[in-house]
């Protein structure tokens, strides 16, 4: 819902990706994938920076650019802050990542898929092909919840592609943030016989899924994306046994591998190559991610690591207006 009529409206083009990297994807989902790509009013793509916008678990791209009630979408966000001159001009992409599980962390995967080869091998360099923007040292990769996590990691990561990057409330302290939601997983599973490939199927073939289900989901989802077993159903095993709840350290090791807090302890000194860093979470995330959030920053400020790093008095949900203060930092780093 545009807050200003009178300022210019960008232009949102939709393209259609064929990925080779997702053929034969475990969990079946589609090859094809839409990518919608956001260009500013009275601007030429050629030459401008290009970010794109990893979203949240649950959504795929293209659901921010839909219409919203009450708020913008994105693409109405950048028209105000590009029209008003708050933020430079850039080209956005929105890439289309969901799965069956309801989404993936932008990381590859046995269970969910090869996401980031997705994104460096395919899905970036066609949007900058057609359009002739971005380019290295011109892009950039922002993201809230998983969309966050996904970008903080593939800052940590691949430095050398991207060269700008904010984390909105990003996943990490996964001991924090995903072991308490295993005894409410647990229970479910119980319900259901004991088996994850019944709850799984008959919850994504449900005409409704609760509140409830759609979290435990998403935890499996992190089961199949950190430590998957390429020939269980759904590539999902758990990190816990699951009469006891008790943690499986061999498993729980390999989770941990890509918590951002510890991969900054060994690549954090290659965030020093981005040309803006941006940080924030709300200081009552109902996640408690805030508190990984700090640990990240104490992890930055003692290697060195130029950033920005912001806490604001709200929790998880409906946060997008964050992006009114990250995305003018990108915009301006890439210019």
């Amino acid at each position: 819902m545009r807050r200003d009529a009178s300022t210019p409206a960008g232009t949102v083009h939709r393209l259609t990706i064929d990925s080779r990297v997702l053929r034969d994807n475990l969990l079946r989902d589609p090859t094809t994938r839409i990518i919608d790509v956001y260009i500013p009013a009275g601007t030429k793509p050629d030459g401008l920076p290009l970010l794109v916008d990893l979203v949240g678990f649950t959504a795929g791209g293209p659901a921010h650019t839909n219409w919203k009630n009450f708020a913008e979408n994105v693409p109405e966000r950048l028209d105000r802050l590009i029209g008003s001159g708050a933020m430079r001009p850039v080209v956005v992409a929105f890439p289309d990542c969901f799965t069956k599980l309801g989404g993936n962390q932008y990381i590859n995967s046995a269970g969910t898929g090869r996401w980031a080869d997705f994104l460096l091998e395919e899905g970036v360099p066609f949007v900058e092909d057609r359009f002739r923007c971005g380019g290295a040292g011109r892009r950039g990769v922002f993201g809230k919840s998983s969309g966050g996590y996904g970008s903080i990691t593939h800052a940590l990561l691949y430095p050398d592609f991207w060269s700008a990057v904010a984390c909105h409330s990003g996943d990490m302290a996964f001991e924090l943030c995903y072991l308490p939601e295993f005894p409410r997983l647990l229970r479910a599973i119980a319900k259901a016989g004991g088996s994850i490939e019944k709850w799984v199927s008959d919850v994504v073939a449900a005409p409704k899924m609760k509140d409830g289900d759609l979290h435990d989901l998403m935890t499996l989802a992190m089961c199949a994306t950190y430590d998957p077993d390429p020939e269980a159903p759904f590539g999902i095993r758990l990190p816990v046994d699951m009469q006891t709840c008790e943690l499986i350290a061999e498993r729980w090791k390999n989770w941990t591998a890509w918590d951002p807090v510890l991969l900054a302890e060994s690549r954090g000194r290659g965030l020093a190559k981005l040309k803006a860093l941006y940080i924030d979470c709300g200081h009552v995330d109902q996640y408690d991610l805030v508190y990984g959030a700090r640990r990240l920053h104490r992890v930055l400020e003692r290697l060195g690591v130029a950033h920005v790093y912001e806490e604001f008095p709200d929790d998880h949900t409906a946060v997008d207006y964050r992006m009114d203060k990250s995305l003018p930092i990108l915009a301006k780093a890439l210019s």
